[in-house]
């Protein structure tokens, strides 16, 4: 227990002065240390050589545009608390459901307004999520030289 103390103390002090040294000696313990760790020289970094150009292809896919359609998960949370209370009366729920009804039109309104937009192509401005056909019309009007 005593060496361990000790080699750790001695750690500490090797990793202060370590901090305080050049960069060059820092490079030349680093190669000492991991030659006697048995870690052999190690080699220098391997330099890049390009292969492909580095540039985005000119189109996307669609394969990861089927998103989980989940909408009105508040207006369904209420509906079931209601459906709890009244032991499942639906006429004493009749609010909530209606309210959930509601939303779940207007969701699917907006879903379809999306729809043929995205078929149209129609790019509308501030839009964060495009489908792979409104990206593909960018990338063919701002196509990478």
């Amino acid at each position: 227990m005593q060496n361990i103390f000790y080699l750790l103390r001695a750690l500490i002090l090797v990793i202060s002065l370590f901090n305080t040294l050049s960069n060059e000696l820092k490079h030349i313990i680093m190669r000492i240390i991991s030659v006697l760790m048995g870690r052999g020289v190690p080699q220098e970094p391997v330099p890049y050589q390009e292969i492909l150009p580095l540039r985005l292809r000119a189109r996307v896919s669609g394969k990861g545009d089927n998103k989980s359609d989940v909408c009105c998960i508040y207006e369904m949370s209420v509906m079931f608390a209601c459906f709890k209370e009244h032991n499942f009366e639906q006429s004493l729920c009749a609010k909530e459901i209606e309210n959930f009804q509601k939303c779940y039109h207007s969701h699917l309104t907006e879903k379809q307004i999306k729809k043929e937009r995205e078929a149209k192509g129609v790019l509308v401005p501030g839009e964060k999520n495009l489908s792979h056909k409104q990206l593909n019309r960018l990338f063919k009007n701002f196509a990478s030289k």
